[in-house]
């Protein structure tokens, strides 16, 4: 399955590649686009292009999007009936940008509609990556963790927790990201019971694919 994931980073993109392709029970083939994110304002600026590109310039079969959650709002399910979109929730906006976007593509002959999911890290990626071996490292904590948990000097802590230290080299990182995703692939259910909230639904579609 040729499958595209546009993220705030090419290491972020990377893991979630090993996550998806875990949900999926199977490899899938990446497909390249020339835009590449650099933090939350370019994911959700670009991801309309990204989709655009994708759609009529490739033949990828589906695409994830992955962000994190930063401060901002946890998303809910109810946000997601008709009239409760979220401003402030990162994934409300991701999915409010899909719709619009996917409603303005033309078909292409001989395409089906491109697949997607998204998915919003609480409050960081790396959190994921600290599944079941750092308490600090789900939605329930951060919830209950107030203001002990908000701001970049927590989710320093949580990079450097992963990595070792603040400024890793870039050959550190990539080999920890991927020692843990795979960690996280052997039981999936653990991400989804720990972050139902922000992997719950990007699994969920994945799934249904």
């Amino acid at each position: 399955m040729k499958v595209a994931v546009f993220g705030e980073s090419d290491l972020d993109e990377e893991a979630v590649r090993i996550l998806v392709d875990g949900i999926l029970g199977k490899q899938t083939q990446s497909v390249d686009f020339r835009l590449r994110a650099r933090g939350w304002p370019a994911v959700k600026d670009n991801l309309p292009a990204v989709l655009t590109h994708l759609h009529y310039r490739t033949d990828a079969e589906a695409l994830v999007v992955i962000a994190d959650s930063d401060d901002s709002p946890l998303h809910q399910a109810d946000h997601e009936q008709p009239g409760n979109v979220n401003s402030e929730c990162r994934l409300c906006g991701l999915l409010v940008a899909i719709g619009q976007t996917l409603n303005r593509l033309a078909p292409v002959p001989g395409r089906a509609t491109i697949k997607i999911a998204a998915g919003i890290a609480i409050p960081a990626i790396e959190a994921w990556f600290l599944c079941g071996s750092d308490p600090r490292a789900s939605e329930a904590a951060w919830l209950q963790g107030g203001a002990s948990m908000r701001g970049a000097d927590f989710r320093k802590k949580l990079k450097r927790t992963l990595y070792g230290e603040d400024f890793a080299p870039q050959a550190i990182r990539i080999r920890r990201v991927r020692e843990e995703a795979l960690r996280l692939t052997q039981d999936l259910s653990l991400l989804e019971s720990y972050f139902p909230n922000g992997f719950g639904p990007l699994a969920h579609a994945i799934r249904g694919w």
